[in-house]
């Protein structure tokens, strides 16, 4: 009866492996200490490396009692994600590649079975490949949730790069008192437009100007889409009261919003980035007087 109390109330391979983690969390988290993932990174001190490895084992012993060695979206694995993006991030800029990184969270493995291996010494062999599989399972998904992370980490940085790239290119230049310009160049998409938008009213509230010029000359073409978001961004700068001038209307384009059947009647458009200039000049009062041809002849 006793050993039917007991054999019911045996714990699984994972949950012992869990229990292991907790008994040997400092020893574990010494050695992981000198590992290449922990030392390259905690560089101003050891006990950083060692405090780092501390949670990192208690996350593992945590997912292990829970038995979900196999769960990247395992609840233990949330309370370290912050830090392991940190380290794999450190990583990655330091220049190691993903390959390079997911061997390093391989090579913390070894020192771990080591000490599980020697715990259970006295253990039948099946006992023994029973719980060192569990480890090694939950090992193979610590590394899965680095890289995972890591992937994460990496996009976000080049979503950040993209919008940067998107503000870089859309620059919003003061023509003239009261009049700001915004040449486009490329491709108008959802992004970019939110960005012109956006540069183009705070430059419309710094400079204090009446007059905004969206220049298209260098947008390859114009669907129904791209007009579209240059009516909100028209709509916008009214908002803040500043008129908006649409130049750059070359022939193909003009041809192409009437075949679309684009209405842009309550849009100030003009053929240059100069006749724009020259509109709103007029509209402030100021006189525009054409220059005289050069008479190369003369002295």
């Amino acid at each position: 009866m006793p050993e039917q109390e007991a054999a019911g109330h045996q714990e699984t391979p994972a949950q012992e492996v869990g229990d292991f983690l907790r008994r040997r969390r400092e020893q574990i988290a010494q050695r992981w200490a000198d590992a290449a993932l922990f030392r390259t990174v905690f560089t101003v001190s050891r006990e950083e490396a060692v405090e780092a490895g501390r949670a990192v084992v208690e996350a593992l012993a945590a997912v292990a009692a829970a038995e979900r060695v196999e769960e990247q979206e395992a609840d233990g694995f949330a309370v370290v994600r912050e830090q392991l993006a940190r380290m794999a991030a450190s990583r990655s800029r330091a220049g190691s590649t993903n390959s390079q990184i997911s061997a390093e969270v391989d090579a913390l493995r070894p020192a771990v079975v080591d000490l599980l291996v020697a715990e259970l010494a006295d253990q039948p062999a099946e006992h023994v490949r029973e719980s060192t599989t569990a480890l090694t399972v939950l090992m193979g998904t610590l590394r899965l949730v680095v890289l995972e992370t890591l992937l994460s980490a990496g996009q976000e940085l080049i979503n950040r790069q993209h919008l940067q790239l998107l503000e870089v290119a859309t620059p919003v230049i003061k023509l003239w008192e009261g009049i700001v310009a915004v040449p486009l160049i490329g491709t108008l998409d959802s992004a970019r437009s939110q960005v012109v938008m956006e540069t183009l009213l705070d430059s419309i509230v710094e400079q204090h100007a009446r007059f905004a010029i969206l220049d298209i000359t260098g947008v390859p073409t114009v669907d129904s889409l791209v007009a579209q978001h240059l009516m909100k961004t028209v709509a916008a700068a009214r908002l803040m009261g500043a008129e908006c001038i649409v130049s750059g209307i070359r022939p193909a384009i003009a041809q192409t919003i009437v075949h679309l059947g684009i209405d842009l009647g309550s849009v100030k458009t003009r053929a240059s980035l100069a006749d724009a200039l020259g509109y709103a000049l007029r509209q402030q009062g100021a006189h525009i007087v054409p220059q005289e041809p050069h008479d190369a002849g003369s002295r």
